[in-house]
């Protein structure tokens, strides 16, 4: 089989299950992360022959594909700002929306010098490492309650070459420490919320990265927001994405914690973050 012909087989094979216009996405995504094929080499060199294990191989992704599972997880990486990073069914795929948080935190922050930064809910270090390389002086540190998505955090760090501290840590009893920058993408997507989502999202990605109660939707803003109030040192930043649904009730209960709040639409024209400062 051709390279060409392997190109066709992926989105005559998944067009069923994705649609054409996804199953085409998907194919070139397989190809170019895993066999570094960009679309220039397939139309220059589409009659390259494979290898039969190869062939086979894309076959496998292929059935778990259409059988829903996301294809960052049938390839084991994702990518996000530049950067390949691992990931896992212990840790969430990486959203474009999360790239535009950390260049709102970049852009604010970027003149600033020795800044401390911490990432609650690092999962697979995804912010953390983006503001590291972003912001090259920063001291950068990633906490999550999974010790499996540290353990995948820190394996990114190291392909990486970077300098981020990544630990396994409870936000609701994390230590006293400062911070210039603290930053979350925490579970906001209520259970009642669930039916509408994509099966590949909630079938296969962590049910504790992406759910909170209907009774408590705020529940890790909250901790967070208290945790920034007696850590953020003057003049810091807290940053959340967010659910846009409870974008008001969040910007109120940040600002009874003394915080101003901004909230901040995403490309799509959702509410999807908030930036908190210290009340004066």
């Amino acid at each position: 089989m051709t390279l060409s012909e392997l190109n066709s087989l992926i989105i005559s094979d998944l067009t069923p299950a994705l649609g054409q216009g996804e199953a085409k996405a998907t194919a070139r995504m397989l190809l170019e992360d895993d066999l570094h094929v960009t679309p220039t080499t397939l139309f220059t060199r589409g009659d390259r022959v494979l290898e039969p294990e190869t062939v086979a191989r894309y076959r496998r992704f292929i059935s778990r594909i259409a059988a829903g599972e996301p294809p960052q997880y049938v390839l084991g990486s994702a990518r996000f700002m530049g950067m390949e990073l691992k990931v896992t069914p212990a840790t969430l795929i990486p959203r474009p929306e999360t790239a535009e948080l950390v260049d709102i935190i970049t852009d604010r922050c970027k003149n600033r010098p020795d800044l401390r930064v911490l990432d609650i809910g690092t999962g697979s270090g995804c912010i953390a490492l983006a503001l590291s390389r972003a912001l090259p002086f920063a001291n950068v540190e990633g906490i999550d309650i999974s010790a499996e998505a540290i353990a995948v955090a820190s394996e990114n760090a190291r392909k990486l070459g970077a300098k981020v501290d990544f630990h396994v840590q409870d936000i609701f009893s994390a230590p006293a420490a400062t911070y210039d920058i603290i930053v979350s993408n925490p579970p906001y997507i209520t259970e009642s919320e669930r039916p509408s989502m994509e099966r590949r999202v909630k079938d296969f990605e962590p049910d504790s990265a992406l759910f909170v109660p209907d009774s408590d939707p705020l529940r890790f803003y909250t901790a967070i927001t208290a945790y920034a109030k007696s850590n953020l040192d003057a003049g810091g930043l807290l940053a959340f994405e967010i659910n846009p649904r409870f974008a008001e009730e969040l910007k109120s209960m940040m600002e009874s914690c003394g915080f101003n709040c901004e909230i901040i639409r995403d490309s799509f024209g959702k509410n999807r973050f908030a930036l908190g400062t210290h009340a004066s």
